[in-house]
């Protein structure tokens, strides 16, 4: 649901314009699922530290109007009304420093890493293969060796989807943790290519990419893989077995 319709180009490349629109998500979702709706809104706008009298300043209503709905005087208001609203608290944060909207984009970023740790001592790439029953994907024959060398220092799992639309080049950094020899982990995976594409992208590389159970694997996330010689690995293990699993290494 896009609540914001005056954007430019220049706003959808901006990160905090999608962190303002998913926190807009995140807010209509709860109102509108919520068996007590007002209060719900209630509680938002005491999160977002905005009074009745600025939002309603803010969207162009009585404060009474809003006072009224809160207190369940009134009937819910109309999506378009309530549109209004959630985008009022939105610009009133954007105005004070977008404070909200920065402590909730981080936590919506987290939830696209499923799990994620450091190893206590590099781990052999083959072993780690083994222990996720990977099969290796981007080398074949004499040339597996060029592609299996950096020893795995950690690994993070990462929900592809969330991860492709959430990150922003920064918080792509975020996924390394302490360090950038660590297996990328992606679940969700239909035919590999965006995370090949996003690893191409980036300046910095992982030490092996995995895909979860994926539908297929395109020739060209193959193709990346060996032009950046980065082992390219299938798993049909779930993510709960793969982190069972991966946590006894530590």
């Amino acid at each position: 649901m896009v609540l914001y319709e005056e954007k430019t180009i220049e706003d959808v490349k901006d990160s905090m314009w999608l962190a303002r629109e998913r926190l807009a998500e995140k807010l209509a979702s709860e109102i509108i699922l919520s068996k007590n709706p007002s209060q719900t809104f209630r509680s938002w706008r005491d999160q977002f530290s905005v009074s009745q009298q600025d939002l309603a300043q803010e969207i162009g209503v009585s404060p009474s109007q809003l006072s009224d709905y809160e207190k369940g005087r009134r009937k819910n208001p109309s999506l378009n009304l309530m549109k209004r609203m959630i985008e009022g608290l939105i610009k009133l944060d954007v105005k004070r420093g977008a404070n909200t909207i920065k402590k909730y984009s981080m936590d919506l970023q987290d939830e696209a890493i499923l799990d994620m740790a450091e190893f206590t001592i590099g781990v052999n790439p083959s072993v780690f293969m083994d222990v996720i029953q990977g099969t290796l994907q981007s080398g074949t024959g004499d040339d597996q060796d060029d592609y299996i060398r950096r020893p795995i220092l950690g690994y993070s799992i990462i929900d592809s989807i969330l991860g492709i639309l959430r990150f922003s080049s920064l918080d792509y950094m975020r996924i390394y943790g302490r360090s950038t020899e660590r297996a990328l982990l992606f679940t969700k995976v239909a035919y590999g290519r965006s995370p090949m594409i996003a690893v191409r992208a980036h300046p910095i590389k992982p030490a092996m990419v995995v895909y979860i159970q994926p539908e297929k694997v395109d020739p060209l996330a193959i193709k990346l893989a060996r032009l950046e010689r980065i082992p390219l690995i299938t798993t049909h293990l779930s993510v709960d077995d793969i982190s069972k699993r991966l946590r006894k290494l530590i």
